[in-house]
């Protein structure tokens, strides 16, 4: 398939890279930073043929806009932004000219292009669109070895909340306990096994049955000793920890237990 990319930011970069080594071809990188656009052009060999599809990757708030600016002057059957958030009916414009349009979201974290590209293979993809650029989508996500599931418009705004608590939020779980970690003076990385295993036991059995620890237990002392630990250490986080705390105690379903130490 002939590729052409709007936008050059970590998401345009990685998708590029793919797309290139599952055998697709990117025909043009476009963007506000040309230099930037020049150099993953070159990146990626683009051979400047005729797109069969447009894939527009830049921030969610752009996607109108860059959907009306293409709308003017346009040669692709298709186009789909990467916006895991932003309903199709953002590409309107393109609709209005006979474009199909749909929405392609990779549902993996690209922390910079080259980790995001290696971390592609094997993600889910969100695949918003009629046929035949479903099917078109589809193919496009296998031929990297994803998995394409459908989503319609209306509830992306609550699975897009649901990719952002599994990344997001779970990062700054991490950061938390990464400066606890250094009050301590225990190397982080000490816990990456520890954190493994607890991802991989959540998505085994489910996230109450991982549970384990002092509230799973209902160890309330060792509890206390936890959050006066946090405050002296590190006070300006012991709102976080506390909340989570407490999110984790509904969770175990030992919340009353706890409801003196943790309010």
């Amino acid at each position: 398939m002939n590729i052409a990319i709007v936008g050059t930011g970590r998401a345009a970069g990685a998708l590029a890279r793919v797309f290139v080594r599952a055998g697709h071809s990117v025909t043009s990188v476009d963007g506000r930073n040309r230099e930037a656009a020049d150099a993953l052009e070159a990146t990626v060999g683009a051979d400047h043929g005729s797109p069969d599809l447009i894939v527009i990757a830049v921030a969610d708030d752009a996607i109108g806009e860059v959907a009306e600016r293409l709308a003017r002057d346009i040669e692709a059957p298709y186009a789909v932004h990467v916006s895991g958030a932003v309903p199709v009916a953002a590409l309107a414009p393109l609709a209005r000219v006979g474009v199909g349009i749909g929405s392609f979201h990779p549902l993996q974290t690209m922390p910079d292009p080259v980790t995001g590209a290696a971390a592609l293979p094997g993600c889910a993809v969100a695949v918003t669109a009629d046929e035949p650029l479903r099917g078109t989508l589809y193919d496009l996500a296998r031929s990297f070895d994803a998995t394409p599931f459908d989503i319609t418009d209306d509830v992306k705004p609550v699975y897009h909340a649901a990719a952002a608590a599994s990344a997001n939020y779970v990062t700054t779980a991490l950061a938390l306990a990464e400066r606890l970690y250094v009050a301590a003076g225990v190397d982080p990385s000490c816990a990456q096994p520890l954190v493994e295993a607890v991802v991989r036991n959540a998505f085994v059995t489910g996230a109450r049955a991982a549970l384990t620890g002092p509230i799973a237990r209902g160890d309330v002392a060792t509890v206390r000793a936890q959050l006066g630990a946090v405050e002296r250490h590190a006070p300006d986080s012991y709102d976080t920890f506390i909340e989570l705390a407490r999110a984790t105690a509904r969770l175990a379903g030992t919340a009353d237990r706890f409801s003196e130490v943790l309010g």
